[in-house]
């Protein structure tokens, strides 16, 4: 008799009897919208004094597992690290974040997009970051699978110049088109360079596809096509390509049908549309979410994080789901929180 004919006929669920799964199979399983003995949970934040250094940025990565007992590692590489080798300036200000920005452009003028040219993947700033990551799947003692931080090609391109990005497109878009063409080929390199470093997949960020930044058509002309082209360098190659969506009222189901091979999507759920139950309906891969970085996870109270969870698990029956931040967990969030949180989806059930 099969564990799930014997757990049905005894009323008793599958996860009641299910053997415990590896870190790496959970996710998978997750992956798959499959059976999993529990719904994997990650979260990660940065660290601005540390991320410059890349042994101390996998120390930082890997503690941070480790204390959390996480299913996966996303790694917390500076979010302007993209651009520092066509010659931003990046400082840490104090965000809450612990974000770094640029606090030097290196686009200033729309002249200055004809100097950004495609960078060697493994040189430096990008080779720092192929480091870390070395170092992390090196200094792994699980199956938890790691995941590099990268950027859509618009993104990057916002980093470099700003508001003048967004002026540029409406206004001179062929000044703008030969810096995203090099741009793309440089992130499709460092793409597949980071799998030959040691990352099982990529957790892909775009900063550019909301009302806030572009209109849905821009978008869908300037950030969906490039980011397509970079991730097509590692179609069939990445364990787990995880697109991130940041921002308010996302264009949720543009980007993810524009954006085949992706296995998962993580956006801020809790804060804007669409819900984790409605994603389950328009997206047929894993949703990452459920935990609100800024509020519940913020300022508790514990209770608060577990009807989260709970809630998380309610909206997607369990399947499908990696429970986790819509963004970085900013820097003051107490590690009693994130234990709460830890706690609460290792007692839940599906």
């Amino acid at each position: 008799m099969s564990d799930q004919i014997a757990g049905k006929s005894s009323g008793l669920r599958t996860t009641d009897i299910m053997v415990a799964m590896t870190r790496r199979e959970r996710i998978a399983a997750a992956l798959a919208r499959t059976p999993v003995d529990r719904p994997p949970v990650a979260f990660w934040r940065h660290v601005p004094h540390l991320d410059h250094d890349p042994r101390l940025l996998a120390e930082a990565m890997l503690a941070n597992h480790r204390r959390f007992d996480l299913d996966l590692i996303k790694v917390m590489s500076s979010g302007v690290y993209g651009v520092e080798d066509w010659g931003c300036k990046v400082a840490y200000q104090g965000a809450p974040s612990g974000a770094k920005q640029c606090t030097e452009h290196a686009v200033r003028a729309t002249a200055d997009w004809a100097r950004i040219k495609p960078l060697d993947p493994g040189a430096g700033a990008l080779g720092r970051e192929l480091e870390a990551v070395r170092l992390i799947a090196r200094g792994r003692d699980d199956d938890a699978p790691i995941l590099h931080t990268l950027f859509s090609p618009l993104t990057l391109a916002r980093k470099l110049a700003g508001d003048l990005l967004a002026t540029d497109l409406r206004a001179n878009p062929g000044a703008v088109a030969p810096a995203l063409e090099a741009i793309t080929e440089t992130v499709a390199r460092y793409a597949a360079a980071s799998l030959e470093a040691g990352a099982d997949g990529v957790f892909f960020a775009t900063q550019a596809s909301t009302p806030d930044t572009h209109t849905a058509e821009e978008s869908a002309r300037f950030d969906a096509p490039y980011a397509r082209r970079a991730l097509a360098s590692i179609a069939g190659r990445s364990f787990f390509t995880l697109l991130h969506i940041h921002g308010r009222d996302p264009y949720f189901d543009a980007l993810t049908a524009a954006l085949p091979g992706l296995h998962g999507v993580n956006w801020h759920d809790r804060a804007t549309t669409p819900s984790l139950g409605e994603a389950r309906r328009r997206f047929a891969g894993a949703l990452v979410g459920g935990l609100n970085e800024t509020k519940t996870l913020g300022t508790g109270p514990l209770e608060a994080i577990a009807a989260d969870v709970a809630d998380a698990v309610t909206q997607t029956g369990g399947l499908g789901l990696i429970v986790g931040p819509g963004c970085g967990v900013p820097l003051a969030v107490a590690d009693a929180h994130l234990q709460a949180a830890v706690d609460a989806v290792k007692r839940s059930r599906v």
